[in-house]
């Protein structure tokens, strides 16, 4: 676990100021007094949008548009073609590097982050290809005998210090946003994971108002409770807290989605910064589609996050499987340094997940 003084230096720099510059986010960092450790505050939706207003995702289906009809459009047509010739059956849709199951076949690494500033993660700075091309060199360090799928992890819902048009310590970016990470995430054959930072509101509500793109075979979800605070708490200022059964509603809803669209497995991550974060995890359950990923977000130098590891994956509830992020900067602050991909892999169990921010 990081020290208090580390989580205070993050908390003193939590306020993102955030403005919307046509559709696209623009924030940067402002130093405030805080007790906890903390890290992205508000992030604008698309122009024209309030806060907690839904976005505007793409209609199911992946890539469809007017001019790019969508699968099933394109089978309807076909129905009407005075042939005799059967319609063929739909082909199942597969994950971004093929096949249906994410493990054991895959161990997936990514960046985690947001558009606009380097205070939400390295996946926000610069070119979007770039980051990705980024990601694939560093998963093939990761392979160690499975194939490496690449993970765009973007902050689609921001906890931030100020309640919001609805009172609910968050804002939802704009499907623009949204799609051009999906985009490029496609251009790399990756995998995109919607982050959720809830604030005052219920994950379940902010999970289902992505419910458009979680349809789509390459979007999974990611779940950080840190950022998730109680009526009269506010984001950044205090912890957030889950429960397993919080979890477990939103892992049902997934599962759901996996059947009624026939879709591959779905990522699931909840994101775990120290063990008060979570209470009751063993009533997240196992759901047919759904692999959950529990990623230990310890912070400091190896050995502390080492210890963070070990204190956080002990009695792992079956069928969670084990994640674990680092980070650029505070992981290498001062005398210490950022764990190498040989280090995180000699972990045990070792993690399936790598996450950097």
């Amino acid at each position: 676990m990081a020290s208090p003084r580390v989580f205070g230096r993050r908390a003193a720099t939590s306020a993102v100021i955030a403005a919307v510059a046509g559709g696209v986010i623009v924030a940067s960092r402002s130093s405030g007094p805080a007790s906890d450790r903390s890290d992205p505050a508000g992030t604008p939706g698309r122009a024209g949008s309030t806060a907690g207003s839904g976005a505007d995702p793409p209609p199911a289906g992946g890539t469809s548009s007017p001019s790019d009809p969508s699968p099933s459009a394109t089978s309807a047509t076909s129905t009407t073609s005075t042939t005799s010739t059967a319609t063929p059956s739909p082909t199942p849709a597969v994950l971004p590097r093929g096949g249906r199951s994410i493990f054991p076949t895959h161990r997936l690494v990514g960046y985690s982050g947001g558009p606009g500033s380097a205070a939400f993660g390295r996946l926000g700075v610069g070119d979007i290809d770039q980051r990705v091309r980024e990601i694939e060199q560093l998963a093939v360090t990761y392979a160690a005998g499975r194939e490496p799928l690449p993970v765009l992890e973007l902050i689609a819902v921001v906890a931030q210090p100020r309640p919001g048009a609805d009172g609910r310590y968050r804002v939802r970016i704009g499907a623009d946003v949204v799609r051009a990470y999906l985009d490029a995430a496609r251009r790399h054959r990756a995998l995109l994971l919607l982050n959720v930072q809830p604030g005052r509101a219920r994950f379940i509500d902010e999970v289902r108002a992505l419910e458009s793109w979680l349809v789509e075979p390459d979007v999974g979800l990611a779940l950080d409770p840190e950022w998730a605070v109680r009526p009269g708490q506010v984001p950044g200022r205090v912890f957030g807290r889950t429960t397993g059964a919080e979890l477990d509603e939103v892992a049902a809803y997934l599962a759901m989605l996996v059947e009624a669209h026939d879709l591959p497995e779905k990522a699931l991550v909840v994101h775990q910064l120290r063990p008060d974060i979570i209470a009751g995890l063993g009533a997240l359950r196992v759901h047919p589609g759904v692999v959950a990923i529990k990623s230990v977000d310890g912070i400091g130098p190896p050995k502390a996050k080492t210890s963070t590891w070990t204190r956080l994956v002990a009695g792992l509830p079956a069928g969670l499987h084990p994640g674990f992020k680092l980070f650029f900067g505070e992981d290498a602050e001062g005398a210490s340094r950022l764990m190498t991909p040989a280090e995180v892999l000699a972990l045990r169990p070792t993690p399936e997940y790598v996450l950097y921010e």
